[in-house]
């Protein structure tokens, strides 16, 4: 117990209490002192031979061992064996245990704790890289025909297909300069095969991208030609589409058929795809029962929507009812591998879940979905349209017959749809049963939101094209209840205001429609127009140049362009836009007459005739231009040249008096009198009354010293005398009326007298007429567009 200390409770415990406390025992600094030890150490147990030791140190490195028998210097244990911290001629041992970590013993006896060596110094130098030796050379041109092959995939990417080209040749000079220096150095066994089929497949691709056929074929032949790359009998399938391209139809079949027989059965997604291409160059061939054939098997191994549709259409061209019936089943059925949308339709109670969802509504997957769902859709309905005349007696039999089918499939939403194209159908068939098609798109009016709205729409624009605006405006009116957000709803409540001439509302209806579809043009036209009409020519002007960004070619909003900058009063920026909208038009005779016009009234005569006689060239019949034309060389005194001109405008107005005059003056200016005086004749007889041509013909009757002179004389006199009474009849009876009014006013005791206004222009010339301005129709997914610049409808 004398051991045992109890501490008090105030002190604290210490924490490093008893760390330098230690066994006596293992006190090794007496044992030369030790008798017992030093018994042991003389007995046959000291006498055992030392240990063998890999570390410097030990007994067979050299250095005596703490025996008896070697230096008198104490050992760590009674059987000889070595101290590990022992001294040998002032050298540290080193602790073999954590010899690893740098730890010796000497550290106890005040040596330097260095456990990374740094009392060394500095590390020496790496050895610098030879770069003048053959295979670091080699090594080096590797890397750049790599880069070369990076460069020319990303210049295609970018769509600079001539750099891609540059780099993919580069690329291949590089290569043969390896091939050569391998060869050169002897190491032509270490060739880069991977490298070397890399370099040409690029190359080859390069060449087929910038339309050199030749050389890409010549390329994929040096690949394919090759037994050492393996696999390379694929890109035959490359080489036909090359033919393919060529219209070299029947190489092409020759080139799939080669590549389908090297490539195994395990492949079938590869095959198939060939086998459709065999199919569409024999449809592009004619030859339709071979197409059916290669339809027909990738139908029954791995149906796909364009192949099915294909193989109707070669059905539709061979004229077999029975089998476009069975290929329309076949279509509907195909598999499109997309889950249901109700998926995405959030829960209620888990917002992580719902935030989940929103985020992935619209990610790249699902709208992959939704293309390949819309494709499927437009295959479907182009085929019902295609085939329902064939397939029955009469159309609507067999739209019938393919709406029943489409009911029972998982397209069942198509069938409204396909219903609303039965009825657009008519309408487009002139008229052809117009009624039928109303009633058709009446059906829907209870049905659910979107077809209620897309039906309405195209009875409102119906109903615009017969000018009943009333009903007209009923169906937008529908049409916007049911869906709000539809911007042909809109435009066509847009337009029916228009033609109330309440414009101000119109707009509005118009700028909510392009709010909610940005890119809708039609409503972005007839803005523009409301702006025009409204006289808010810088609106209407921004309005326009937006929908010349997205319609690039579209002549109507070119003329509007050039219509706004001259009432602007800019014409340079007016003929500028007109000299665009020739590019797209070069052969309409009216933009060419307007140039010609502004270009005038800039008193450019010669740019003017040049655009004149161009629009009069196109069309020889503008009454304006012909009468431009004939001034112009009556003006520069050519009046020969002038004279077809007027008598071009006489056939064209045999009644007007006046253009037979002009080819009479331009003979007598020329100085063909008599051929002016037999013209003035012709015109006596025919216009007996006319006192300029009489005046004409006494004029000259008496320069050339005639008889007739007389009797033109008297005939003069006596048409005078008649115009002289009649004037005087008219102005007699303006007074009188006149007198009446002014009696009447008095007697009414209005202190004022009503204005007489003039007429409103009720024509306008052909320029204008062309391009006036028109209101664009709201159209849904099923309604008739408007027709096109030539008179044809766009679809």
């Amino acid at each position: 117990m004398e051991n045992v200390h109890l501490v008090p409770e105030e002190e604290e415990d210490d924490l490093y209490t008893g760390y330098n406390d230690y066994n006596p025992t293992f006190d090794g600094e007496d044992l030369h002192n030790d008798e017992g030890f030093q018994q042991a150490v003389r007995t046959s147990h000291g006498r055992r031979p030392p240990m063998t030791a890999k570390y410097p140190g030990t007994a067979i490195g050299g250095r005596p061992i703490g025996t008896a028998y070697g230096s008198r210097i104490p050992v760590g244990t009674a059987m000889g064996r070595p101290m590990t911290g022992a001294v040998q001629d002032g050298a540290a041992r080193p602790m073999t245990a954590v010899r690893a970590a740098g730890y010796s013993s000497s550290i106890a006896r005040g040596s330097v704790f260095d456990p990374l060596g740094q009392a060394k110094g500095p590390a020496p130098p790496l050895e610098t890289r030879n770069e003048d030796t053959p295979e670091e050379k080699i090594k080096i041109l590797e890397k750049k025909v790599n880069d070369l092959i990076e460069e020319s995939c990303l210049a295609h990417a970018r769509g600079d297909l001539q750099l891609s080209l540059e780099k993919a040749k580069e690329a291949g000079r590089k290569e043969r300069a390896l091939v050569r220096q391998r060869e050169q150095t002897g190491t032509a066994d270490h060739i880069n095969l991977d490298l070397t089929y890399s370099v040409l497949f690029n190359l080859a691709n390069q060449y087929a991208n910038n339309d050199m056929y030749t050389e890409a074929l010549n390329t994929y032949q040096v690949i394919v030609k090759n037994k050492m790359f393996s696999n390379a009998g694929r890109l035959k399938v490359n080489m036909a589409n090359i033919y393919f391209k060529q219209k070299n139809y029947t190489k092409a079949i020759k080139f799939y058929r080669m590549a389908l027989d090297q490539i195994s059965n395990a492949h079938n997604a590869m095959r198939i795809k060939i086998m459709q291409n065999i199919g569409v160059v024999f449809i592009h061939m004619g030859q339709y029962s071979d197409a059916i054939t290669s339809f027909e098997y990738i139908m029954s191994e791995s149906p796909n929507i364009k192949t099915g549709f294909n193989l109707i259409l070669c059905y539709y061209a061979i004229g077999d009812r029975e089998r476009m019936k069975k290929a329309f089943q076949k279509l509907i059925c195909v598999p499109l591998g997309i889950d249901d949308d109700d998926k995405y339709i959030p829960p209620n109670d888990d917002p992580h879940a719902n935030m989940v969802i929103e985020a992935i509504k619209n990610d790249k997957l699902h709208q992959m979905e939704r293309e390949r769902k819309a494709l499927a859709e437009k295959y479907i309905m182009t085929s019902a349209k295609l085939i329902a005349p064939a397939i029955e007696s009469s159309f609507a039999a067999g739209f019938d017959w393919c709406v029943d089918m489409v009911k029972g499939s998982q397209y069942v939403e198509l069938a409204n749809d396909l219903e609303i194209n039965k009825a657009i159908t008519y309408l487009r068939q002139r008229d052809f049963k117009q009624a039928e098609a109303v009633e058709t798109l009446k059906m829907f009016e209870k049905k659910d939101s979107r077809v209620k709205s897309a039906a309405a729409t195209n009875l409102s624009f119906l109903y615009f094209l017969e000018k009943d605006y009333d009903q007209a405006d009923r169906y937008a009116e529908l049409a916007m209840s049911a869906d709000r957000y539809n911007p042909a709803a809109l435009v066509n409540k847009g337009n029916t205001e228009f033609v109330k001439e309440d414009y101000e509302k119109a707009a509005e209806f118009y700028k909510e429609a392009l709010h909610n579809d940005s890119s809708c043009t039609e409503a972005l036209y007839n803005l523009g127009l409301t702006y025009k009409r409204l006289g808010r020519l810088e609106e209407a002007l921004d309005c326009f140049l937006k929908l010349h960004a997205i319609l690039r070619n579209s002549a109507q909003v070119m003329y509007q362009l050039a219509n706004l900058y001259e009432m602007l009063e800019d014409p340079h920026q007016a003929i500028e836009w007109l000299m665009q909208l020739t590019s797209v038009t070069p052969t309409d005779a009216q933009v060419l007459a307007k140039l010609g016009d502004l270009y005038d009234n800039e008193g450019d005569k010669s740019q003017a005739f040049q655009y004149y006689y161009e629009s009069y060239r196109y069309f020889p019949s503008n009454i304006s231009v012909i009468e431009w034309l004939g001034a112009y060389y009556i003006d520069t005194q050519f009046c020969e040249k002038a004279i077809q001109y007027f008598e071009r405008a006489t056939l064209i107005q045999p009644t007007q008096v006046k253009w037979q005059l002009m080819v009479a003056s331009c003979y007598r200016r020329s100085g063909n009198y008599q051929k002016a005086l037999e013209t003035y004749k012709d015109i006596h007889r025919k216009f007996p009354e006319n006192v300029e041509c009489l005046r004409f013909l006494v004029r000259l009757c008496t320069d050339m010293g005639l008889k007739e002179v007389q009797d033109y004389a008297t005939k003069l006199k006596k048409v005078e005398k008649m115009k002289e009474i009649r004037e005087q009849r008219v102005r007699s009876g303006r007074d009188s009326s006149a007198r009446g009014r002014r009696e009447g006013s008095a007697g009414s005791g209005s202190s004022s007298s009503p204005i007489n206004t003039p007429p409103l222009r009720a024509s306008v010339s052909r320029s204008e007429a062309k391009y006036s301005p028109v209101l664009e129709q709201g159209r849904g997914m099923y309604c008739i567009s408007l027709c096109s610049l030539d008179g044809q409808s766009s679809g």
